[in-house]
């Protein structure tokens, strides 16, 4: 490697713009400025760019194209559904199922909810973070409207069992979110097949601009039991089917549509791709440092999360080193790296805070290569060692 190149390792905290989505968002901010509500030509330019948009991602997840509400962003997503759905259905029930494990988008409006009044239950997981099925099942009752369950952690890159959740949910009648910000266009997603009722997604995730994000809305927001399930949480104009005010952001949106059709193109590809240099970074990795060990599930994980544990150092330290080394990875969420605490998903899955401290996340993406897996293999082991030498906690 030229000594000058920086190693990006940390695909789960945000991705680099595909060169292709870059030319369509410049595009279309330079040519596409009409509003998409009016009714001249400029203005329908932009509704189609956004009608194509919407195509695209829905293709992506096997969804309706009317399904599919652009928003800001995933967390915007998130709390819309949850919000939503808990307001519009307050007389029929009061009480919402999730997991320990859930990014702050979906845990804290669910907290937020609970000093409404509302009941919420944080499923506990087990040491790989995977929610148990038969445990929600259970914890349903005749007041459970909602089970928000994550597609798969941000975290540690555990996929959890969303068939089974999704036919709990519809076998009891009760409404199934689950935020896929990290699963879409990583994975396969099929919402009707999964039985998904709303999913968030985020562009920034999948090689996309960052301020755009959508949730699917399985029927425009109708479903035969119930009627209209879900009320907005924010007022204005009746953009996005009365569901998401605000004149939409064409060029962003034009870049997350293009950047949902290369992921789509490339699925089967890079999904191989990826979990070849995953498993070779892990096993590498596991190989070479004692002490050492992996969090989420060996196999049950996305294409390209490793979360490793290595004891008697703090992450923060590797991550400086690691920079120093032109590397760059993460302890955990990128929405909480400012946080003294102890990541909540370590935490959840029994770690103490002692070893929830010593959490390295490296995640990969399209444009990683061998050599900078290579590259990452060759520092790491040296700075985990340099790290316990001068740690206090050594035994």
């Amino acid at each position: 490697m030229n000594s000058s190149e920086y190693v990006y390792l940390d695909y789960a905290a945000t991705t680099p713009m595909d060169p292709q989505v870059i030319d369509v968002v410049e595009k279309h901010f330079k040519n596409t400025y009409g509003n998409p509500s009016s009714l001249h030509s400029a203005g329908q330019k932009a509704a189609k760019v956004l009608y194509n948009a919407r195509t695209s991602i829905a293709s992506l997840i096997n969804a309706d194209r009317k399904d599919i509400i652009f928003t800001s962003s995933g967390t915007e997503a998130d709390n819309i559904a949850i919000q939503g759905v808990a307001h519009k259905n307050k007389d029929r029930g009061n009480h919402i199922i999730t997991s320990s494990i859930e990014h702050h988008a979906v845990e804290n409006p669910c907290k937020f909810l609970m000093k409404q009044g509302f009941d919420v239950t944080f499923l506990p997981v087990d040491k790989f973070g995977l929610v148990d099925p038969i445990k929600l099942q259970e914890e349903i009752t005749n007041e459970t409207i909602l089970i928000s369950i994550m597609f798969a952690n941000n975290e540690i890159g555990t996929i959890e069992p969303i068939n089974d959740i999704g036919e709990i949910a519809k076998d009891n009648d009760v409404i199934f979110h689950t935020d896929a910000v990290q699963a879409f266009g990583k994975i396969p997603i099929d919402v009707k097949e999964l039985n998904i009722d709303l999913l968030s997604a985020s562009a920034h995730k999948i090689y996309g601009p960052k301020g755009v994000g959508m949730l699917y809305m399985k029927n425009q927001g109708i479903r035969q039991n119930w009627g209209k399930y879900i009320d907005p949480i924010m007022f204005g104009g009746g953009h996005e089917r009365n569901m998401r005010p605000s004149t939409e952001n064409v060029p962003g949106i034009a870049g997350f549509g293009k950047a949902a059709e290369i992921c789509e193109e490339e699925l089967p590809i890079e999904i191989n791709r990826q979990i070849k240099l995953r498993d070779r970074l892990i096993k590498t990795t596991l190989d070479s440092i004692d002490d050492s060990y992996l969090n989420g599930h060996p196999k049950k994980r996305l294409p390209n999360n490793a979360n490793f544990g290595f004891k008697y150092v703090e992450g923060e330290s590797i991550l400086l080193d690691l920079d120093s080394g032109k590397i760059a990875a993460s302890t955990g969420s990128a929405c909480s790296s400012a946080s003294l605490e102890p990541s909540h998903v370590l935490s959840a899955i029994g770690l103490t805070p002692q070893d929830a401290h010593g959490s390295l996340r490296v995640s990969i993406g399209r444009f990683t290569t061998e050599e900078e897996i290579d590259y990452f293999l060759e520092k790491i082991p040296p700075i985990i060692e340099r790290l316990r030498e001068i740690s206090p906690v050594r035994k």
